[in-house]
């Protein structure tokens, strides 16, 4: 079985939304995967992450906040994917066989729930190439580059 770790900073937002994806997609393309966020320090689930997901049927009420120090087996990852730059650069080092990649998408806070759900959206597209990828053994998409900036409205 995969395991697969997505490392945003404060494991509110982005990585809570990309855990819930993750686990979804796996589930649905048959993909076996274990399947976990933390951030480089812990704080709470944004309500946003939680809205945006309800509303295309995936649950993350029960989610939390953690660190990397929190996660079962932290450094035997077979992916870590951080989805902010910040986490890239505060990343520790994993051994060799774990592949590292960056999908750095916008921050939805303090945004309109639009916002979210753009960004959940942006996600949703790029990890389900990331999940096919693995399922059929292709080439796994090596970065994301963000779409033009969400406006705040």
């Amino acid at each position: 079985m995969l395991r697969i770790l997505i490392l945003c900073t404060h494991n509110s937002a982005r990585s809570q939304m990309g855990e819930g994806l993750l686990r979804h997609l796996a589930a649905q393309h048959g993909l076996e995967a274990e399947v976990h966020s933390a951030g480089t320090e812990a704080t709470f689930v944004k309500d946003g992450a939680r809205q945006a997901m309800q509303e295309i049927g995936i649950d993350i009420r029960a989610h939390t906040s953690k660190t990397l120090f929190d996660l079962p087996d932290p450094w035997n990852f077979d992916y870590v994917i951080t989805v902010c730059d910040s986490a890239a650069e505060r990343c520790p080092a994993y051994p060799a066989r774990t592949t590292k990649l960056h999908y750095p998408f916008t921050d939805p806070s303090g945004g309109s729930q639009d916002r979210w759900n753009t960004v959940r959206d942006q996600m949703k597209q790029q990890l389900e190439k990331f999940i096919l990828a693995l399922k059929h053994g292709t080439e796994i998409p090596a970065t994301y580059e963000n779409s033009p900036e969400v406006t705040l409205s």
